[in-house]
């Protein structure tokens, strides 16, 4: 039985509130630091209702990513449906990752999750999907996986951005329009 240390959680879906616990831990302490511990005293309940719910905090990580995809998918999908230029999702992904910074920083790496998880591999499935739904996909210059080589270097691109983006790595004025600045970068490449 798990209880509540605190007002902070009323009985509600424990599994959401522990979710949401972890991307705000995620977001001000970073992955590396995050602990089930306080994941469950920022939830307001006791220390192993995580385990209980996750088993383990890859698990929980799983979730969060499981998550993070989705949220990532439905970006990148209205960005086809609002302007179905390819450059603009490009553009819809590094805003995901500066806007969801903490699904960002877990999504990727699979190091930190249970990659064998279905509701994992259904979300992320779902966001390459998105991500490539622009690209002509199988044909000349395929790839091992099936998707197009312009794809890969187009998806390499806008995550490189974005990792560098977030790491602090370029100038402050690329900080202050990096959306343009990656409009830039994607049109002189011409994918």
């Amino acid at each position: 039985m798990v209880h509540c240390v605190n007002a902070s959680y009323h009985h509600g879906d424990l599994r959401r509130a522990l979710i949401e616990a972890a991307v705000a831990a995620v977001g001000e302490v970073g992955v590396g630091s995050l602990s089930l511990r306080a994941v469950a005293k920022r939830a307001g309940v006791s220390h192993a209702a995580p385990a209980h719910h996750f088993g383990d905090k890859a698990g929980l990580l799983t979730a969060v990513a499981a998550e993070g995809h989705d949220r990532f998918a439905d970006a990148l999908e209205r960005a086809w449906q609002t302007t179905g230029d390819f450059v603009e999702v490009g553009v819809a992904y590094v805003r995901f990752a500066i806007d969801h910074r903490p699904y960002f920083e877990i999504m990727f790496r699979p190091e930190l999750l249970h990659t064998d998880d279905p509701e994992l591999d259904r979300a992320s499935r779902r966001s390459r999907e998105m991500l490539h739904r622009g690209t002509d996909g199988p044909g000349p210059g395929e790839a091992a996986n099936g998707y197009s080589t312009a794809a890969l270097a187009a998806w390499s691109v806008v995550h490189g951005f974005a990792e560098l983006l977030l790491a602090g790595n370029f100038d402050p004025a690329i900080d202050d329009d990096p959306e343009g600045v990656l409009r830039e970068v994607v049109r002189q490449l011409r994918f």
